[in-house]
């Protein structure tokens, strides 16, 4: 058993390992975690420590965990065919990875932009269905951190961060790191860390677990962000493993052209980074924890060679989600309404959509309504169905409370894409405007059947039900957003207020209580895991 207080929290963390655990093992892990914790917190701010402190509790107790399954399977044999399945099980893969995602939301600056995620997600998905082993299905989440960057860990979660989609120059450099990312997942690189790390001695653990803390609490040596350590800690453990790299290289450029993608894409996004480096007195997030040196982009080059050359196509959706990352979370609007000016003006882009776009949603941004409809209506008439399109003409008719024409023009599209992020939403979000609460919460529980953890779903039906003072199903809703960042204590209290507004509806109590219920399963397997 091994047991130690953090002084930011007011509790002790036990770690309960059924295993050959030494006295000297115990002893050397405490005190490790003692003098990071407190060397943390006096060089940054207590969140920090906080995160660190976190961080370290699912570090620890992953190795507890696979330190148990070894006590119970060691004289079994292991699953044929699935690589580590006697460390850490397919489920218990997912368990920590859901608890890694929930507590991200909570930390992170994760962007909760329908359009992004859908832009994401489709790409992510074509790059999947090119893959082997894939267990589970994969997430793919934004990031707002100039970083460029991008990571993977357990459950087949993928963080990008928009600095990489910015620094990009076409879609094929960035479905080159995704790919890669993909690959680390498939062959299972984190849990084949935790089956090595199980033969190290106590001394070699200790300084694994040092290293990953350094990368975890300082922003220059190599974290995606300093609120997304768990993800970086993650991250850390597989990416200094040189054939885990090599490995994920090469299968992740199969993936790359089996999609229809550039296969000269890694090598070109490589050199680039390389280059830029060069300016630099410190390295990019991305280099530190997936180190370049020269072998690795003259080892891309020559795999590119295998495969036939190819002439990608640029995608427009590449282009205007990039326009939207600058428009939106990169500079002011005076600065970026000049910016976007300056490349109409030289035509420096590959679509004119793109400037266009971008200029739109900048002085849509800066409150020059008028300006920013007679772009997008322009737009709008080539395209009508283009979703980046749609979702501005949205909100400047919310802007301008012309919500009438807003709706008729989303339930046209919700015909054609029943159930679509973009389109739900943005059709909730106006509903909700106009005052029209059943039609917009039936809107939002249809689409949370098939999407049952979507932030910004569950928090526009609390907002539907809070203008109509529907306080039971208020706070019922609330919980659930308190569930998603794994704040199951403040969940419980959403619930204990929303039971007293049941009244004599019987149902649903019991069904409170049964979610309460819930809730405090998963605190406890948040404890025990």
């Amino acid at each position: 058993m091994i047991r130690f207080q953090s002084w930011v929290f007011d509790h002790t963390f036990v770690l309960k390992i059924e295993g050959r655990v030494s006295s000297l093992q115990e002893r050397l892990v405490t005190r490790l975690v003692k003098t990071l914790i407190n060397a943390a917190v006096k060089r940054f701010t207590a969140k920090i420590a906080v995160s660190l402190t976190a961080s370290l509790y699912i570090l620890f107790s992953a190795i507890a965990s696979a330190q148990i399954a070894e006590g119970n399977q060691r004289n079994a044999l292991p699953e044929i065919g699935v690589v580590a399945s006697d460390t850490i099980s397919i489920n218990k893969e997912i368990q920590i990875g859901d608890i890694l995602m929930r507590q991200l939301r909570g930390q992170a600056p994760l962007i909760n932009d329908p359009l992004l995620d859908e832009y994401l997600q489709d790409l992510g998905n074509r790059l999947v269905a090119q893959s082997d082993n894939v267990k589970f299905p994969f997430k793919f989440f934004l990031l707002n951190s100039a970083d460029i960057n991008a990571f993977a860990f357990f459950g087949g979660h993928i963080g990008v961060h928009t600095g990489l989609i910015f620094n990009a120059d076409n879609e094929s450099e960035l479905a080159s790191v995704l790919a890669h990312e993909i690959a680390h997942v498939t062959q299972r690189h984190i849990a084949r860390k935790i089956q090595a790390q199980q033969k190290a001695s106590p001394l070699q653990l200790a300084s694994l677990f040092g290293g990953l803390l350094l990368a975890i609490a300082n922003p220059e040596a190599g974290i995606a962000a300093v609120s997304a350590t768990n993800a970086a800690a993650q991250q850390s453990s597989i990416n200094y493993t040189r054939s885990n790299e090599k490995e994920a290289d090469r299968i992740g450029m199969q993936i790359l052209a089996q999609a229809g993608y550039d296969p000269r894409a890694s090598a070109t996004f490589f050199q680039k980074l390389a280059e830029k480096y060069r300016l630099r007195s410190t390295p990019f997030a991305y280099l530190l924890t997936h180190p370049l040196p020269q072998s690795r982009i003259a080892d891309a080059r020559s795999r590119a060679q295998a495969f036939d050359v190819r002439q990608v196509p640029e995608k427009l959706s590449f282009h205007l989600a990039k326009a939207r990352i600058i428009a939106r979370y990169y500079g002011n609007p005076k600065d970026n309404i000049t910016y976007f000016e300056s490349i109409l003006e030289n035509q420096r882009y590959v679509f004119k959509q793109f400037a266009e776009y971008g200029l739109a949603l900048t002085y849509f941004e800066n409150e020059q309504f008028a300006e920013s409809k007679a772009i997008i209506d322009r737009l709008r008439r080539s395209e009508p169905e283009n979703l980046f399109y749609i979702d501005l003409a949205t909100d400047i008719a919310i802007a301008q409370k012309q919500f009438a024409s807003a709706v008729d023009m989303l339930e046209e599209q919700a015909r054609r894409a029943p159930r679509n992020r973009v389109i739900s939403l943005n059709l909730a979000n106006v509903l909700i405007k106009k005052g029209d609460i059943d039609q917009a919460t039936n809107v939002l529980k249809d689409y949370l059947l098939v999407n049952p953890d979507n932030m910004l779903a569950l928090q526009l039906l609390s907002e539907a039900y809070g203008e109509s003072r529907q306080l039971l199903e208020m706070h019922q809703s609330k919980a659930e957003v308190y569930a998603l960042v794994a704040a199951y204590p403040r969940a419980i209290d959403e619930l204990h207020t929303a039971y007293n507004f049941a009244g004599e509806r019987r149902i649903e109590k019991q069904r409170i209580r049964a979610r309460i219920d819930q809730f405090r399963e998963a605190q406890d397997r948040l404890k025990a895991l």
